[in-house]
């Protein structure tokens, strides 16, 4: 059986060794209640930042007149995906590459499986700054072949150097979703169906998600 033809849980475990972004809050997960301590229930505290672990930016991320993500249109998170494979790049995603990457005509979902991926095998517990990400050209790209989603295999869709959010900013202020910290070393390049579905949390600017891929299916949507 290969990976396309089973369901494959594309999303990272939140644990307190899970990485997170420079500035962000730390995770930290707390046992309030303990049946061993005598109380009637196991039940935890959890303290995570919403760019926590696999999740999704919302336009208002970084766009001030951009909708939360409990507005986000749920149409957008689940349906047809392509996989593309950017394994053998060492530099910052451009538009040349997604133009050589064989991306279907008529992709709304686009997932980018870089050597990011292999972090989660080497750097589990690091923050590591030398990712691949989506350059704003690249970006451009993505909105003018009118991709609604995109996803990457690391903590953020944009370099870790970017100066000021471009990358966010054309994909977001275009209305892109960015679904970021994915865990793509189980999938090969090609089409699927994906279903990312974040937490409602009523105004937020991202939320994390469970995302999962699922083997395609005939006629699309």
């Amino acid at each position: 059986m290969t990976a396309r033809d089973r369901i494959i849980d594309i999303s990272v475990a939140i644990s307190p060794s899970l990485p997170v972004w420079p500035g962000d809050p730390r995770i930290t997960i707390d046992l309030d209640s303990s049946l061993e301590r005598g109380d009637p229930a196991n039940v935890s505290r959890l303290d995570i930042g919403t760019h926590t672990g696999t999740h999704l930016d919302a336009p208002w991320h970084f766009i001030p007149s951009g909708i939360r993500e409990d507005q986000l249109p749920l149409d957008v998170l689940i349906g047809p995906c392509w996989v593309a494979d950017l394994t053998a790049l060492d530099r910052q995603i451009e538009a040349a590459d997604l133009e050589a990457a064989d991306i279907p005509l008529g992709t709304r979902r686009l997932l980018l499986k870089t050597r990011n991926s292999e972090l989660w095998t080497t750097h589990p517990d690091t923050f590591v700054s030398e990712f691949i990400a989506v350059t704003p050209n690249a970006a451009r790209w993505i909105v003018e072949h009118d991709i609604q989603l995109v996803g990457i295999d690391y903590l953020s869709i944009e370099p870790f150097d970017s100066p000021n959010a471009e990358t966010h900013r054309i994909l977001l202020g275009a209305g892109v979703i960015p679904v970021e910290t994915l865990d793509l070393r189980d999938v090969n390049v090609g089409p699927y169906r994906l279903l990312c579905l974040p937490l409602k949390i009523a105004g937020a600017d991202g939320a994390p998600c469970r995302a999962v891929l699922l083997p395609a299916t005939p006629g699309g949507e």
